[in-house]
């Protein structure tokens, strides 16, 4: 049995999210109907990073195991029958032992704003016009390197074992249209970057200080935290393995 990986890219807004779900238009639903159609048979994908409805994805991964063996023909097949807001990038065969999910050791994020209306960037990035203070929000950004329990930053409900996770990067950054906000962790919980970002937008606008935004993390409930920013904004930039861990 081969096991082969699945680097996929896709703008999120017409998805319900990343894995399939009963009754709705998911990323995983929609390559899993492409695979049939090509290959003529069923396929069940498991997914890297799950990313919530509406969010984009410049790289992320499933993985699959079947008999047969693929080349990268298949990406120009299967690409021909998917929608154009979902691409397939390439197919990598992998050890059997490979996993897409537990084998990753960070995700890297970036939520986009922009602060002057363009509608080029409507359904891409968050439209804020207002005045932000990009110190305290840099500030911000770093004490959250502090921190490892981000139970304030996670929607309710949701069914993980543990809350915590390593910040290794975590900073605002000018853009041409606005600013972003850049993470890199080991691991995310549901909602997390948007709730990191909108209650970093609350510091930048003076409704909370430093030390309210310490205690904000401390807390650990998510009713202290600010959810408020759109998931349009937010795309996942990449899965990273470790090195050498992708054959040549």
């Amino acid at each position: 049995m081969n096991r082969y990986f699945i680097e996929v890219s896709y703008r999120g807004t017409a998805y319900s999210g990343f894995q399939v779900q009963d009754n709705s238009h998911t990323v995983q639903a929609e390559l899993q109907k492409a695979m049939e159609l090509v290959f003529r048979k069923p396929f069940m994908l498991t997914g890297s990073s799950r990313t919530d409805a509406g969010v984009h994805a410049v790289q992320n991964y499933f993985h699959f195991d079947d008999e047969n063996e693929f080349s990268q023909k298949q990406v120009y097949n299967l690409n021909a029958v998917l929608p154009n807001d979902l691409a397939v990038n390439r197919l990598i065969k992998m050890n059997s032992s490979s996993h897409s999910r537990f084998d990753a050791i960070s995700r890297e994020y970036r939520y986009h704003i922009y602060t002057r209306k363009d509608p080029f960037l409507h359904d891409r990035a968050y439209f804020f016009p207002y005045t932000t203070d990009m110190d305290a929000m840099q500030a911000a950004a770093g004490i959250l390197q502090e921190y490892t329990d981000f139970t304030s930053f996670s929607k309710r409900n949701t069914q993980v074992k543990t809350f915590i996770c390593r910040l290794y990067e975590s900073r605002w950054e000018q853009s041409s249209a606005g600013y972003s906000y850049y993470v890199k962790g080991n691991r995310f919980l549901r909602g997390m970057v948007r709730a990191l970002t909108a209650t970093m937008l609350k510091v930048g606008r003076g409704n909370i200080d430093l030390l309210e935004f310490r205690s904000i993390i401390e807390g650990r409930d998510c009713t202290l935290a600010h959810f408020a920013v759109p998931a349009h904004g937010l795309f996942l930039e990449r899965v990273n393995y470790p090195d050498g861990y992708f054959p040549e």
